[in-house]
């Protein structure tokens, strides 16, 4: 597992150099702590992130200074951070991927501290296998709020006979995630979340939107389906976050999931801690069709399908 130099220390066979620099000032996190903290969940975490294309925020110095976005291959990347040219996104250039903790721990040592997966591996790009609905409370909004959103959308899914997963952002919202089978493309999965995220927000138009505008979000919850889409990536099952507090984002049984949760209170020191069970373990097994000629919600009351026909026509 590890070896000690004078300077330096090997984990997962990566040299992790400037074992000392403080990347979390407020709780004196080092680089060595980080990577700790990954090997020990790269168990539960890989299956989520490995082979599939990533996008990364980069905090060489801490998560304070000069942090910046990488999606794209660049020279001097370790061998275990690999490279893969996209069909239809030859343009952009070589996407980045890693295979395995080797690759893992080469984030930690280039200083990431936030890793966002796609919704689909590079073996098929194209077809998605999970749709992912954000959460993100306006000013004003009570965390109990959006625990109450997150089992709105899980009840109107299980009545289409869809399972769903949760996880903490590492923020003040929740991420609603659905596995599905590879065989619908981004399009359609978009649409897809589009309709059933409108559906939601149109029948209680008072507490919900869809809308990205920042100015219409105070008191109310903007579901979010716009992670459905290729670059458009969410951050992964047990990514750190390059906030105060060392945030991790945290995936939750749903009996966890209560008024009284504190998501602040997964960070790089707890999350290790419930790494005895996996809340998302039949994440990876689970595959399921969207209902695509089905409606994604129950229609509401006739007033409020006039605030859903505006709300599409915007």
């Amino acid at each position: 597992m590890a070896k000690r130099a004078e300077s330096e220390i090997t984990i997962a066979g990566v040299r992790l150099t400037h074992l000392g620099k403080v990347l979390y000032p407020e709780q004196g996190i080092t680089k060595q702590d980080l990577a700790q903290y990954y090997l020990a969940v790269a168990k539960r975490m890989l299956p989520h992130v490995a082979r599939r294309p990533i996008s990364l925020v980069r905090c060489p110095v801490g998560r304070q200074q000069r942090c910046f976005f990488q999606r794209h291959a660049s020279e001097g990347m370790p061998r275990s951070v690999k490279e893969i040219a996209i069909p239809g996104f030859e343009d952009s250039g070589a996407y980045l991927y890693i295979e395995d903790e080797r690759g893992l721990i080469s984030l930690v040592q280039m200083g990431v501290l936030e890793i966002h997966p796609w919704g689909a591996p590079i073996s098929d790009p194209g077809h998605p296998d999970r749709v992912i609905f954000d959460l993100d409370p306006g000013e004003g909004v009570r965390f109990a709020e959006v625990v109450a959103t997150a089992r709105l959308l899980r009840a109107k899914l299980h009545q289409l006979d869809l399972d769903s997963f949760v996880k903490t952002t590492g923020g003040k919202g929740l991420h609603v995630v659905l596995p599905i089978a590879r065989r619908h493309g981004w399009a359609e999965v978009k649409a897809w979340a589009r309709a059933f995220a409108v559906a939601i927000a149109a029948a209680s138009p008072e507490r919900y939107l869809t809308r990205v505008a920042k100015a219409e979000r105070r008191g109310r919850i903007f579901i979010d389906y716009l992670r459905n889409d290729p670059t458009s990536t969410a951050v992964a099952p047990y990514s750190t976050r390059s906030r105060e507090g060392a945030p991790v984002a945290t995936p939750l049984a749903w009996e966890e999931l209560t008024p009284v949760l504190d998501p602040a209170a997964f960070t790089i020191a707890t999350v290790p801690k419930r790494l005895a069970h996996d809340p998302w373990a039949a994440m990876t097994r689970l595959r399921q069709r969207l209902p695509v000629a089905r409606a994604p919600a129950a229609p509401p009351p006739k007033r409020q399908r006039r605030a859903m026909s505006l709300a599409e026509r915007r």
